[in-house]
């Protein structure tokens, strides 16, 4: 199974800028990402002990979260994701699905027992991963419980197969049913000009990118975009 290292860093806005324009000097922008960026929106699944939510607050390494995620908002290309992690490496596993098939995962909101009643569309979709989603939300009463967005600008470089993205404004919402609407009035969570770098590389990353991250002004961070929106909604009284 192919493992990449990814390094996560809280960052703010002039730094972005000064950061921006360093490495439009050393990389080049991602082929697929317009100017200005494109809007990341997952749904995350999670079981009805939150088991992926308390992975993540007690820091264990070895942990597992499935996402369905669009582009733009838009709905003719989605994919279902697998996002795993094992000793600091992370691997991820993708795959189309249909928007008819997302729509009836939602359709009830965050509700185990409904999801995996709805869950059978699954098994219409191409690939090994829909037929594992369909088997969690089963065994392990799987489903939909937020929605988290955010606005993204990458940067890539050939050598050591090097990503780097710039997620701003990242916010959740637990009103699962409205993945398709327009405006989903994220709640954030970070606070106001705070926004998440991300560094995904193979086995080492050049020298020439790390100097620039090592200048000292950036902030190490285990910051997971599930966990923080998920937390938000305890804190704004919502149930888990």
């Amino acid at each position: 199974m192919y493992y990449r290292v990814e390094d996560k860093y809280l960052i703010y806005e002039d730094e972005i800028a000064y950061l921006k324009s360093r490495l439009a000097q050393l990389m080049k922008r991602d082929p697929h990402c317009p100017e200005g960026g494109y809007l990341i929106r997952s749904v995350y699944f999670d079981n009805r002990w939150d088991s992926a939510y308390s992975e993540n607050e007690a820091g264990l390494d070895n942990r597992v979260k499935i996402r369905i995620r669009s582009y733009n908002n838009d709905s003719s290309f989605l994919k279902l994701e697998e996002k795993s992690k094992k000793s600091g490496y992370t691997h991820k596993e993708d795959a189309a699905i249909r928007r008819e098939t997302v729509e009836k995962l939602i359709s009830r909101g965050s509700d185990s027992a409904s999801a995996a009643l709805l869950s059978s569309d699954l098994l219409r979709e191409e690939g090994f991963l829909s037929k594992k989603l369909y088997y969690r939300m089963n065994s392990e009463m799987l489903y939909p419980v937020v929605i988290v967005e955010y606005e993204r600008e990458a940067f890539v470089d050939p050598a050591g197969n090097v990503r780097i993205t710039f997620d701003k404004n990242v916010g959740g919402s637990p009103l699962v049913e409205r993945f398709f609407d327009d405006n989903i009035n994220a709640v954030p969570a970070l606070d106001r000009g705070c926004h998440i770098l991300e560094v995904k590389y193979d086995e080492l990353l050049p020298d020439y990118i790390r100097t620039l991250l090592d200048e000292g002004f950036l902030r190490r961070t285990a910051f997971s975009k599930y966990y923080y929106s998920r937390n938000n909604m305890i804190l704004n009284g919502e149930r888990l």
